[in-house]
């Protein structure tokens, strides 16, 4: 096992107020029940933001927690890294913007873009940094306001997303703890299972365009299902042997946040009780690239991440990628 580079030193969450149930979306003009969303996702409620709260404002909130609990003052960061696909704008980027908000003014900061896999890619590349020696301290934020590029006309797609953010600061390591393995995949030939097909630069927004509601997300769930399943449990193989680990040494897993049956899946593949596994899906719906932070703040919060705890985490996202990551708190 390989001695951690960086390693996790403050954790935090920027979650909107507003819950909407699925009891609620029939009200809303959408033909769903709360029965039908459940048995195919384990979904119940998502947290969506309001008139005001933006992707910058979630991140801001979450990554002024984690730097609180970490002890670190915004002058400090080296780097802030957004992982996100709801940017509130295209230029520039949304991190400026976190970096402006934190009055963290000697941080560089920039936008990462691998949908649900953002996060663990954004860890991973803030690691490298830190081993290059560019960088002592990063601040690595996944956030999302997801409810701005669903179509909400399209029951399939629109119960599942909710809206947040989770932040961690990454140090160099002075210990054993830390990150203990990496791995990241993506397979671009598959894109078109899941992606917004215009309103980016080849065919911009136009009446059209919003006509043709083609700028919004459009999914395949089956066969973005069977992707999830198999590239996930191939994620997992991957980090725990990078880490020269078995599942028997891992004390949580924490998946992506999409579906309960794919968090099963993955699971069971990897050998791991469902005892053993964060499961928050219910009640915020696929944060996408938020996800996984906001389970590691609950899980610490609540106490089912201790001190010397092994935690193996698991991603999977439009792309398609995937990725994984090993690390002892």
């Amino acid at each position: 096992m390989k001695r951690p580079i960086a390693a996790i030193a403050g954790t935090g969450r920027g979650i909107p107020p507003t819950v909407v149930t699925n009891y609620d979306f029939p009200a809303m003009g959408i033909d769903t029940t709360h029965e039908w969303i459940v048995e195919r996702t384990g979904i119940v409620e998502r947290h969506l933001a309001r008139e005001g709260e933006t992707t910058c404002s979630m991140a801001t909130d979450a990554g002024r927690i984690a730097m609180e609990r970490a002890g670190v003052h915004p002058g400090e960061l080296d780097t802030i890294i957004l992982a996100t696909a709801t940017p509130d704008r295209l230029l520039p980027s949304t991190a400026v913007d976190v970096q402006a908000s934190l009055g963290a003014s000697r941080a560089s900061a920039f936008d990462l873009s691998a949908a649900c896999s953002g996060w663990l890619y954004g860890m991973t590349v803030a690691e490298g940094m830190i081993m290059s020696g560019v960088i002592e301290t990063a601040l690595v934020i996944g956030a999302e306001k997801l409810s701005s590029i669903v179509d909400w006309q399209d029951r399939s797609t629109c119960v599942l997303f909710g809206d947040g953010a989770g932040a961690v600061v990454l140090k160099r390591a002075k210990t054993g703890k830390g990150i203990l393995s990496a791995y990241m995949r993506s397979d671009g030939t598959l894109a078109e299972l899941l992606y917004r097909p215009e309103g980016g630069a080849t065919v911009p927004i136009t009446a059209d365009v919003l006509e043709r509601r083609s700028h919004l997300v459009k999914m395949a769930g089956r066969e973005v299902f069977k992707h999830a399943v198999r590239s996930m449990s191939d994620a997992a193989d991957r980090a725990l042997d990078g880490a020269r680990l078995t599942s028997a040494d891992i004390d949580l897993l924490i998946p992506h946040q999409a579906n309960t049956r794919i968090i099963e899946a993955t699971a069971k593949h990897a050998g791991i009780p469902m005892d053993k596994v964060y499961v928050n899906v219910d009640r915020y719906g696929n944060t996408s690239s938020a996800s996984i932070p906001i389970a590691i703040d609950e899980a610490i919060e609540n106490g089912r991440i201790k001190e010397g705890s092994t935690v193996l985490l698991v991603a999977f996202g439009a792309g398609l990628t995937w990725a994984s990551m090993v690390v002892r708190f």
